[in-house]
């Protein structure tokens, strides 16, 4: 819920129950600032927050402070939500990192069951850990019990077939162009169904 006695403070609800209060910034800098990003004049972005221009000719140079249906309309007009009219935007210059890896090149770690070929192992401090994977397995008796380990994963079939074991759910058959998003602490492994070794995508969260 937004101050109403400062509309440059408001107050945002965090996961954990708690109020995080964001710094005060300049609305009117602010809205102006929004608005040009988008190449509106101020008839265009009047006529999408459904406010009259001399409103927000006002709003933007400080004479006047829009009550709070005057701040939703002119968040939704902006396509914004409102407590991101009082969030800073963000100056950081562009980290600039990038990878490539040829395919075949990437580094190789074979087991019984799968065969991995981790990309983009030049950065160092990656948010993800993208691999290819060839899958060697043919049946769940393979593993040694239950693949875990912390973060989120994502599965996108290559080639061939694979059937997808997770802890909490039945199996799961899918083939090329097929995808799955899940939890990496819940117990999961893949096999592969095809004559041929299946391969899959693989993108595991690190943070």
């Amino acid at each position: 819920m937004s101050d109403l006695s400062n509309p440059s403070i408001i107050r945002i609800a965090r996961a954990d129950g708690e109020e995080a209060l964001a710094a005060p910034i300049d609305l009117a800098d602010r809205v102006r600032t929004l608005r040009k990003e988008r190449g509106w004049t101020l008839e265009q972005a009047a006529q999408a927050a459904g406010l009259a221009r001399s409103t927000l000719s006002k709003i933007e140079n400080g004479q006047m402070s829009p009550t709070y249906d005057g701040l939703k309309k002119l968040a939704e007009g902006l396509g914004i939500s409102v407590p991101q009219l009082f969030t800073p935007p963000r100056h950081g210059s562009p980290g600039g990192r990038m990878a490539t890896t040829m395919a075949g090149q990437g580094e190789a770690h074979v087991t019984t069951t799968y065969e991995h070929e981790l990309l983009a192992g030049a950065l160092t401090r990656k948010s993800m850990l993208p691999y290819r994977a060839t899958i060697h397995a043919r049946k769940f008796e393979d593993f040694n019990g239950w693949v875990r380990h912390d973060g989120e994963e994502f599965l996108f079939v290559l080639t061939g077939q694979i059937r997808l074991f997770t802890e909490f759910y039945a199996p799961i058959d899918m083939k090329r162009g097929d995808s799955a998003y899940y939890d990496a602490s819940m117990g999961h492994n893949v096999v592969s169904l095809s004559p041929e070794d299946a391969t899959i995508l693989w993108v595991t969260s690190l943070a």
